[in-house]
């Protein structure tokens, strides 16, 4: 238990016999790729197809330096927070993509992200030093308002067309985060990435070079507005691009559902017990000499060709085998040319997906504000929502209802997946998972939003989930009949955690200079535990750090008077407050795989301390004192 999260630097060494994407380029390793994402400077003077762009090596560095953040539980923003496993995290979501490796690590089934197209209006978050310190930066730019909230000039900054380097900051910002996504999916996992033309092929080879260009499945055209505006100068953009992306051909698409449009062509019955059917062409285009012969109409032993250039779509035995078994068609009348017959429980029972989607089909902008206005009774308090069908239809891609897959949405904005992911379930009777993360971002004072009372995205995201639960519930109630028990047993509620720093005291080698610098660190950290640390947070972070999901059991219970946490069903215990040698016994009979203990506890007991660690390896538990 160092305390920092997943060293995402030593894994790829270890994984560097595995495929690296990122490292190749046409079929080939790169070594100045190697090298920088190793962190080392590089001279890409050599001419070679490749992606570069000012900055890309400090962007290297800033995914490589491990976090010592955690995330705080905030029960009382959350809906039935001890069962649910729907997840909302407030924080930088660089900072949360580092905090989550350890725990969801190749664990995520589908990526939704809405980022900043970068538009020449958008802010976001971007350092304009990564070689300087977090803290350092912090401290420069200023952080936080009289009332503790993001300052809007400060981290969020509007990256202006007029600047140099206009491409390069919004390249900067999004490759770690689709670096440490990519660490994030599942071998059979897959990503969708809404964009407009700003940045559309500057993304394509960013996750070429990440994900690898084998894995690119589509580029797929949203029809996000169905009318032109007359005063548009130039051309009326009404589509926006949703970039896929596999993380290994492991990936495999689900079929969409059947449309009532296309099983309405099926409405002939000869009640014969074959079911529906309707009639189709027996030519095929491409000729074959052999399968050029008569088909002869029992009913009128009329003779039937297929126009000279063409020719039956089968053999002749096979042709023959269908007129006995009444699958060819011959008229009304009977007395007509021959025609299949396509029975509709036949055919495939889904649709392949295609790349365009058209507004009819997955909705549009004005769609996606007027689902805002009537949740939230009010006008929309969100200038840029998607509609929430566009997710529901890369939810039936690529995800199942049985399936517990995690959906991850590290842009979440007003919570669209999360309102998705819920009516989903609701509709499908489906167990999947949300976790979104979204920036705590202060609400412009001229915005919808501030003037309705939220002062953060985040807030609102919050309020939309919590609302979007609510309207759920209600429907159920009133709807009873339509809802079967395994669609009224879903899970309808969602735990809020907050990016917070560490709880326990991190060594900083960047600040001795000196004996006496070293002295006042080994002073320090006498108790490693910083002042005001909450003992259910210290718990969180340990959990969080161990590699535990943050829906995983946690039960506080009373072992021979001392408070402990028993996780995962007596998996791992934490003990944080007091321990008696009692108590220790009464842990062994549990049998947990790891125990965790604040080494203050042990304070003028090295007796105790010494014989539980004893213990417990004679046990064959893993021991940690912090």
């Amino acid at each position: 238990m160092d305390g920092k999260s997943k060293d995402v630097l030593k894994d790829k060494i270890k994984e560097l016999k595995k495929i690296i994407p990122e490292v190749f380029s046409e079929g080939k390793i790169d070594v100045t790729k190697l090298k920088a994402t190793l962190g080392e400077e590089v001279n890409t003077e050599n001419e070679r197809y490749v992606l570069n762009w000012a900055g890309k090596s400090e962007a290297f560095r800033i995914l490589q330096q491990p976090t010592t953040a955690t995330l705080a539980p905030a029960p009382k923003e959350s809906v039935d927070f001890n069962n649910t496993e729907n997840i909302f995290i407030e924080g930088e979501n660089l900072e949360v993509l580092k905090v989550l490796q350890k725990s969801y690590y190749g664990k995520i089934k589908m990526i939704y992200i809405d980022p900043p197209y970068n538009t020449g209006n958008d802010s976001f978050i971007y350092p304009d030093k990564f070689s300087e310190s977090k803290e350092d930066y912090l401290k420069r730019i200023g952080e936080k308002d009289e009332e503790g909230y993001l300052l809007k000039e400060g981290l969020f900054r509007k990256n202006s067309k007029e600047n140099g380097q206009f491409h390069s900051v919004w390249l900067s910002m999004m490759y770690p985060r689709l670096f440490l996504a990519r660490n994030l999916l599942r071998d059979d996992g897959v990503i969708f990435i809404s964009i407009d033309d700003n940045e559309v092929h500057n993304l394509r080879m960013v996750m070429n070079e990440i994900f690898g260009e084998e894995n690119f499945v589509a580029n797929v055209v949203w029809q996000k507005r169905y009318s032109a505006s007359n005063d548009t100068k130039g051309f009326a953009a009404l589509h926006d691009h949703i970039i896929v992306y596999q993380k290994t051909d492991s990936f495999q698409r689900n079929l969409l559902p059947r449309t009532e449009k296309q099983d309405k062509l099926y409405k002939n019955d000869d009640k014969d017990g074959k079911g529906l059917w309707r009639s189709d062409n027996l030519l095929v285009k491409s000729y074959s000499e052999n399968y050029v012969f008569p088909i002869i109409n029992p009913k009128t032993k009329k003779e039937y060709y297929p126009p000279k250039g063409s020719c039956w779509r089968a053999s002749k035995d096979t042709i023959e085998e269908w007129v006995k078994e009444n699958r060819i068609f011959f008229g009304i009348d009977g007395k007509g040319a021959p025609q299949l017959k396509r029975y509709l429980n036949e055919v495939q029972q889904g649709i392949v997906p295609n790349t365009w989607w058209s507004f009819d089909e997955v909705g549009h902008n004005d769609e996606a504000n007027k689902e805002l206005k009537d949740l939230f009774e009010s006008k929309a308090p969100f200038d840029t929502p998607k509609p929430t069908r566009v997710i529901m239809r890369m939810l039936e891609i690529a995800t199942k209802n049985n399936d517990n897959d995690y959906i991850l949405d590290f842009f979440s904005g007003s919570s669209t997946v999360a309102h998705a992911v819920l009516q989903k379930n609701v509709l499908d009777g489906g167990n999947r998972k949300f976790i979104c993360a979204q920036l705590p971002e202060k609400c412009d004072e001229e915005s919808e939003a501030f003037k309705t009372g939220y002062k953060t995205i985040a807030d609102i995201g919050k309020d939309r989930i919590q609302r979007t639960i609510k309207k759920l519930k209600q429907e159920i109630k009133e709807n009873k009949d339509l809802f079967s028990k395994d669609k009224i047993g879903v899970d309808l509620g969602f735990k809020v955690f907050k990016l917070k720093e560490s709880n326990f005291k991190v060594w900083r080698n960047d600040v001795i200079e000196g004996k006496d610098d070293l002295g006042k660190q080994l002073d320090m950290f006498q108790d490693p535990v910083k002042p005001g640390a909450e003992m259910n947070s210290m718990m969180w972070e340990l959990l969080v750090k161990s590699g535990y999901e943050l829906t995983t059991k946690v039960e506080e219970r009373e072992i021979s008077k001392c408070p402990v946490y028993i996780i995962a069903d007596g998996e791992l215990v934490i003990c944080l407050s007091k321990l008696t040698e009692t108590a220790v016994k009464e842990i062994l009979k549990l049998k947990p795989k790891k125990v965790i203990c604040l080494d203050s506890i042990f304070e003028k007991n090295d007796k105790l301390k010494t014989n539980t660690a004893l213990q417990m390896k004679d046990a064959g538990m893993e021991f940690k004192t912090i």
